[in-house]
Order: C-alpha cells, then structure tokens, then sequence
C-alpha cells in the first residue's frame, strides 16, 4: 500500500489548519516544527495514520483521543516539546514500533508507555526522569531503550525480563549502582556508560565484553 503523505513540516503554521482533520485517508502526518500548542481531539479520527510525527513544538500536552489511533504502527514523534505527562489512552497504540519522547519534560516516566506491547524502539532522552518502572518489563518485543541525560541512578532488576533488547543507552546519567541482572539479558549488543562518572564499574561488565557485548565506558 502506497503511503498517503501529508508533510507540513516547518510551514510556521502556529495551529494545525482544519482541513488537515478532514483527510480520513492520511497515513503520514508530519507536522513538525510549527510552534504548536494544542493538538485537536480530531486527531482521532485520522483512523489510517501509520506515523505522527509532532515533533518540535510547544506541546504541553496531548488529547486523549491519540489513543484511538490503533493503526499506528510505525512512528510516533513527540521529542522537543514541553510535555511532563502522557494521554493513559496512549496504551491503546498496540502496533506501534517507535516511540520518540525525548526533550520534553518529564519527571515521572509514562507508565501507559509500558503498556505499548509492540514497541522496538523507545528513546526518552533528555528528560528528568530518575525511576524506570518494574513494568518495562512488559515491552517484550524492545530492542533499543535510549535514556541519555536524565536523572537515573540505577534501572530496575526487570529490566532482564527483555528478552529482545540489544541497545541501552545511559549516557550523562548519575549512574551508581547497575542491576547484576543486566547480564541475564541474552542478546544485549551494547551498553553505554560513557559520561557517567558516579558509577563504580561491576567486575561483571567485564564478562559482558568477553561475550562480544560492547561496553562503553
């Protein structure tokens, strides 16, 4: 199926025109870098849309009715706003692979976002976020959990649980202790460390390198 593309991105457009709504067969709406405040609960009603891309805007929160975008499955833009919450609707987007959620303004990570059975990739970069909660555990199918810059210390012993993760990114972050857990994960590929400068270094990242997993440090 051909992508039906709407790209507004950069257009200066302050709020989003009502006619963009209007367009039930749309299936990539970019609306990127438009100095937007509020996006309109008729964004629910774009049933088709596979990516949304919101990305750097004034977003300082979002309607519930994103959640009814079910056939959402491959991107999801929301980095560069002012956002510190997300719709609990949100874990209605089941198919959704790539979740963007970095620059915003969170404290208290999403817990709805680990509800989001489908996703491969989530980056929540440059927030403020210190806690992962136990249930990340239920994104079996990730692959790449991107937290640079934020306020972690450690990550919770079920971060194990995901089976399918290759990539963790933990850079800038006031890393002291890390879950001896990390090693149970089987096919983890990479693990960055590099500006954390609190951690005392586990002899088991060691075995990690020896088991072809790069450790960056």
């Amino acid at each position: 199926m051909l992508d039906n593309v709407l790209n507004l991105w950069k257009k200066n457009l302050g709020t989003v025109p009502g006619e963009v709504w209007d367009d039930a067969g749309v299936t990539v709406l970019i609306l990127a870098d438009n100095a937007l405040t509020t996006i309109s609960r008729r964004v629910g009603e774009l049933q088709h849309l596979r990516t949304l891309d919101l990305g750097h805007n004034q977003l300082t929160d979002l309607p519930e009715e994103l959640g009814n975008l079910v056939e959402l499955t491959d991107f999801l833009y929301l980095h560069d706003n002012q956002l510190d919450s997300l719709p609990r609707t949100i874990e209605g987007l089941q198919k959704l692979k790539y979740l963007n959620i970095s620059e915003n303004r969170f404290s208290v990570f999403p817990d709805s976002v680990c509800s989001m059975s489908s996703l491969v990739e989530l980056r929540a970069t440059d927030n403020q976020l210190s806690d992962l909660p136990h249930s990340v555990a239920m994104l079996s199918q990730l692959r790449e959990l991107h937290l640079r810059n934020n306020r972690f210390r450690t990550l919770p012993a079920a971060i194990a649980e995901l089976s399918e993760l290759r990539q963790i990114d933990l850079r800038g972050n006031p890393i002291d202790t890390l879950p001896d857990s990390i090693m149970e994960i089987p096919k983890l590929e990479k693990l960055d460390l590099r500006w954390v400068n609190t951690l005392r270094a586990p002899a088991w990242l060691d075995t990690l390198e020896d088991r072809g997993c790069l450790v960056y440090r």
